[in-house]
């Protein structure tokens, strides 16, 4: 089966023809400065037509368009539920009216998480199981669930995508999301720069000394020892375990698997969260296995085959 696919970020977008578990052509467009979404759709179809030229490949053969998007989409009716004050225009698009007035085929939307976990376990770390928790560390905190080899995705189209707000602090920061204590509020590219600053030492340390704050930073200055970055370094690793163990008790799955850009430390995420979940997470069955996301920025584009299959 083959599929054109678009995995829309914050900043950009990677539009694609995808062939089962391979891409065979891509390019990324830039979404950064523009006035919603809707101004960019023309520059979307205008890539995609560029690609299915360039390979040889007639959109009939194609079946259908995947979109993945960055906020909650149902993709039974086809329509984005809530953006989370990114792309806020694309409540109103007709995205299926779109796909069959520019390619003539039916289209698919639905949450970037979910489709990076659709992905994962067609073609990825997650290959072979039907019970898995993903978990997206980036800018924000993405997530997502399948049981019984079936996302999870509930009445309102939100269930399962909401790990990183699912709170660790009763007390914590407030989360762009409206709640207190999200893992994404204490733990995510965005929010990590505002922890730090109100760290005791955060000003003279060296972490400090090279603003702005990100994660390579942040495991770059704990592996040297600067004593600030360290301890932030931990305390996200706890986050991120202590809401991979309470994703375990409401999910019940086999594996966990972890993606996003702060995975080039996956040697240091890992086993501490494996470990942490060992300990303290209440499944007598046996033991969850935590892995690594094996494709990357390619998961959500992957995703597009088994997503379009659902339907059949």
């Amino acid at each position: 089966m083959k599929a054109l696919a678009i995995d829309l970020g914050g900043t950009h977008a990677t539009c694609a023809l995808v062939d089962d578990r391979n891409i065979l052509a891509e390019k990324v467009v830039s979404t950064d400065g523009t006035q919603g979404l809707k101004p960019v759709l023309p520059i979307f179809a205008e890539t995609l037509c560029k690609l299915l030229e360039k390979t040889g490949v007639a959109t009939s053969d194609c079946a259908g368009v995947a979109f993945s998007f960055c906020g909650l989409a149902d993709t039974r009716i086809g329509r984005v539920v809530s953006t989370n004050q990114k792309y806020d225009d694309a409540v109103a698009i007709d995205f299926i009216g779109w796909s069959k007035k520019e390619f003539g085929l039916p289209l698919r939307i639905e949450n970037d998480a979910r489709m990076a976990l659709l992905g994962e376990s067609y073609a990825g770390a997650a290959r072979g199981f039907e019970d898995v928790v993903m978990t997206t560390l980036g800018t924000g905190i993405g997530g997502a669930a399948m049981i019984g080899g079936t996302l999870v995705r509930g009445k309102h189209a939100q269930a399962g995508c909401l790990g990183g707000h699912l709170p660790v602090l009763f007390n914590g920061r407030t989360c762009t999301c409206g709640n207190i204590g999200c893992p994404e509020a204490e733990a995510a590219g965005w929010s990590i720069p505002l922890v730090a600053r109100d760290r005791p030492g955060y000003v003279d340390s060296a972490l400090g000394k090279d603003e702005p704050v990100n994660f390579e930073k942040l495991f770059r200055y704990a592996a040297q020892g600067d004593g600030v970055a360290t301890a932030l370094r931990d305390r996200c690793l706890s986050i991120w375990a202590a809401s991979a163990t309470g994703l375990i008790h409401a999910y019940d799955p086999e594996i966990v698997v972890y993606g996003g850009g702060v995975m080039k430390s996956a040697d240091i995420i890992i086993p501490f969260v494996q470990a942490y979940v060992e300990k303290h997470a209440w499944t007598p069955w046996g033991k969850v296995k935590v892995r690594a996301a094996e494709l990357g920025n390619n998961a959500g584009l992957l995703g597009a085959v088994p997503l379009l299959r659902e339907q059949r």
